[in-house]
């Protein structure tokens, strides 16, 4: 028996799965820049801030990074409700991708604050510059320009990971997806489509993480 594909559905579907899109293209833009701002706040306190500040923040790290990110969907999702703290499906996946982008991101910008020369911190403090301000105009740029292609990775994957955000009804792509297939019962056919535009989002995605690497570190990355 030969299969016989039929892609005459995308033109019905189509607005459909624009709107999926628009909704992943958000979850990405919210989830790279909370998620990465706080990985910079978390990498700074647990390399150079003060030390009674550092237990939570490792607390956190390690909670994130060894347990599921569907069951931390979940839990802001699900079990937050419980005692009070509700959010929308849209603002729960926001919220859960930051989340856990921050928590890797932490220990990617950690290994490039760690890696920096101690002499650049003798020189901020000689230019009497105070821990934060050496660590914003010394150490920060010279720190991620090093991790910038893994960070740049690291955003690729949770933006992948997004695709488990339609468990919870959050309308993004893959949500579209099974919508199409339950309605059309072309369920090969659907995922076909969903696979090549999350093909095409990644390597925009990425080329787009470079471009952004040229413009923040000029002459430095390869």
């Amino acid at each position: 028996m030969t299969y016989q594909f039929d892609f005459s559905w995308i033109a019905e579907y189509l607005p459909l799965l624009l709107a999926g899109i628009a909704v992943t293209l958000e979850l990405i833009f919210v989830g790279a820049l909370v998620g990465v701002s706080l990985g910079i706040t978390c990498a700074w306190i647990r390399a150079l801030g003060p030390c009674w500040l550092r237990p939570p923040f490792v607390a956190y790290v390690e909670l994130i990074r060894n347990t599921p990110f569907l069951i931390q969907l979940f839990f802001i999702f699900f079990g937050l409700p419980s005692i009070g703290v509700q959010f929308s499906e849209l603002q729960a996946a926001n919220l859960a991708m930051a989340v856990n982008l921050g928590a890797y991101s932490c220990e990617i910008i950690r290994a490039g604050i760690q890696a920096t020369p101690r002499g650049q911190y003798e020189a901020g403090a000689s230019l009497a510059m105070t821990p934060f301000e050496t660590f914003r105009h010394v150490v920060m740029i010279p720190a991620l320009q090093r991790i910038w292609p893994a960070l740049s990775s690291q955003i690729v994957i949770v933006m992948l990971g997004s695709a488990v955000v339609s468990q919870i009804a959050a309308e993004d792509l893959t949500f579209a997806a099974n919508y199409i297939q339950s309605r059309n019962f072309r369920a090969f056919e659907a995922y076909i489509v969903a696979t090549a535009i999350y093909l095409l989002l990644s390597i925009l995605l990425r080329q787009g993480l470079r471009g952004l690497g040229w413009a923040l570190f000029p002459r430095r990355l390869p």
